[in-house]
């Protein structure tokens, strides 16, 4: 059976350092950590993002990836968050796809978002980094079709997406979503929230998260990654139970 890592997004706990978040992932079992750009390893600061990759595989883990918050197709460079991503030893940068809906997008909007991100995937690719899509509501890459579209118009082996449960649908509907994806998606968030943004324990919707691994270890292109994203009321305490669960999922053993 494939190995998918069991990791941890640092933006669930953005008010905590990131040695707390190191200590707090390799006592959970976690093998990985995304570390964000908002709080924890800031775009540009290259002596930084060294410090935090220390920390990180000092404690045995492995960096997963660079949560940034670059937005497609709006005013931004891509150049610092590269800088960051390799000095944090980062082989792949999470990105944005814009800051509209895609019901809200004008074909031009679509162009310039699709022109930003093949700009911004052939520079990542330059340096062996790979772009992903936040699969995510109020950017073009809100829905499967969408997502599937906009990595068919930039047309980079270099651009994958993440993806994560829509908020609010049902298992069924999430499910198709990933199906429809799934050949492109290298990273998955994993949380629980519903029926709206309540942050509930994983197994509050073990359904969805049974059958998801399910088809995802089996998978003839798995995420590498299922990363932990935000944990029942952000308290650090409960990242203990909620790594326990996303292991048993993956069928790991401590």
């Amino acid at each position: 059976m494939t190995t998918i890592r069991p990791g941890l997004c640092s933006v669930t706990f953005r008010a905590l350092r990131p040695q707390r978040i190191v200590e707090l992932a390799a006592d959970a079992g976690l093998a990985a950590i995304e570390w964000g750009s908002d709080e924890h390893v800031p775009p540009g600061d290259e002596a930084y993002a060294e410090y935090v990759a220390r920390l990180t595989t000092d404690a045995g883990l492995e960096v997963a990836s660079y949560g940034s918050y670059f937005r497609c197709g709006v005013d931004e460079q891509i150049t610092p968050v590269l800088d960051s991503a390799q000095a944090l030893g980062a082989d792949r940068v999470r990105v944005w796809a814009g800051a509209l809906g895609s019901n809200e997008a004008a074909p031009q909007d679509w162009g310039a978002v699709v022109e930003r991100l093949q700009a911004a995937a052939s520079e990542a690719s330059q340096r062996g980094i790979g772009l992903a899509l936040e699969f995510h509501s109020g950017t073009l890459a809100d829905t499967a079709p969408t997502t599937r579209r906009l990595l068919a118009d930039v047309g980079s082996p270099a651009l994958s997406t993440y993806w994560q449960p829509t908020v609010g649908a049902s298992v069924d509907a999430v499910l198709e979503e990933y199906r429809a994806i799934a050949a492109h998606t290298s990273a998955a968030h994993v949380f629980s929230w519903w029926p709206a943004h309540e942050r509930l324990p994983l197994r509050a919707r073990d359904a969805l998260w049974t059958r998801f691994f399910a088809e995802a270890l089996t998978a003839d292109a798995p995420p590498r990654d299922a990363m932990l994203e935000f944990v029942p009321g952000d308290d650090p305490a409960a990242l203990a139970v909620e790594a326990a669960s996303l292991r048993a999922y993956l069928g790991l053993t401590k």
